[in-house]
């Protein structure tokens, strides 16, 4: 039977034992399967359904930072993104993958991890809106693991449609928003995740967005745009403070990830999961690491 120490926090909301006695179901092959209607109303965690182990299931009260590398596409190819300007974003050439292809570049982080979700960021259609056919390319990567795609969003007939497509997390991003209709509209969503964007001390959208907590969702990402790609490790004083006003929700840290000891420090402030790019790509995160951290063997989980 699989262990399932990882998955569940030091401090529950109920004992490991009830909580696998009602809600778990372990299968012949050691699967942990769960439906939406075993999660205890108000209970927060992150979601990766459909093409990992965990099919339809929200994992609450996660232990560990888990790892969502991103990919950044500009062009049609992922591009290394660098402290948020965009303007000189390059093809990536990283050791991963032959060419900067979409596909290319997954499979090579897959072979690091076969991680059950990206983060993809569309930038042309961030800055220009969504253009036809930017979903369609995006179907062989969805056939093998989750996505969570900013793609400009700033409409609701833009996001009621993505909504309902298997596999697709729309990422609210507040750089694209002009008010909070949208986030009003659809912040009680499960699928829905929130990006708070930051260019250094500035926050990029509606002020009532950033300062109005009760409109987020249960999933909000802290993108530090200034810290992308830049070894800087992450702000992590912003992140204390948004977490600290978050509550139960499951925040992402997304900029300056260096290696193991930023994503221990994220776990230690109560961070679910952090976006990762460059300590992938250049081997700061080895591929025996990340197996530690996002399976959690670490000693004493028996």
């Amino acid at each position: 039977m699989q262990n399932l120490a990882h998955l569940i926090d030091t401090k529950p909301k109920r004992c490991l034992e009830d909580f696998c006695r009602d809600n778990l179901a372990i299968s012949a092959l050691g699967h942990l399967e769960m439906s939406a209607t075993h999660i205890p109303t108000g209970d927060q965690g992150l979601s990766f359904a459909g093409k990992s182990g965990f099919h339809g299931c929200i994992i609450p009260w996660i232990l560990l930072v888990h790892i969502i590398p991103v990919l950044d596409i500009k062009d049609g190819l992922v591009v290394r993104a660098h402290m948020g300007n965009r303007a000189a974003y390059r093809p990536i050439e990283t050791p991963l993958s032959p060419t900067a292809d979409i596909l290319d570049v997954a499979q090579g982080l897959r072979q690091l991890y076969p991680f059950p979700a990206f983060y993809v960021a569309e930038l042309d259609a961030i800055q220009q809106g969504l253009a036809p056919g930017t979903l369609e390319r995006l179907k062989p990567l969805v056939a093998v693991a989750d996505v969570w795609l900013d793609a400009g969003f700033a409409s609701l007939h833009q996001l009621e449609g993505v909504l309902t497509m298997d596999g697709v997390w729309p990422v609210l991003g507040s750089e694209s928003q002009t008010d909070t209709a949208v986030l009003g509209h659809l912040s009680g969503n499960p699928r829905l995740v929130l990006s708070l964007d930051f260019r250094g001390d500035e926050f990029l959208g509606p002020s009532e967005l950033f300062e109005n907590a009760d409109l987020w969702p249960s999933r909000v990402i802290v993108m530090t745009l200034r810290r992308v790609g830049s070894n800087s490790g992450p702000d992590f004083e912003r992140l204390t403070e948004i977490k600290r006003r978050a509550g139960d929700r499951a925040v992402i840290a997304a900029g300056g990830i260096r290696h193991a000891a930023d994503l221990e420090q994220l776990e230690a402030l109560g961070i679910s999961a952090a976006l990762v790019a460059t300590s992938l790509h250049n081997g700061s995160l080895a591929p025996e690491t990340i197996s530690s951290l996002m399976s959690g063997n670490e000693s004493g989980t028996g």
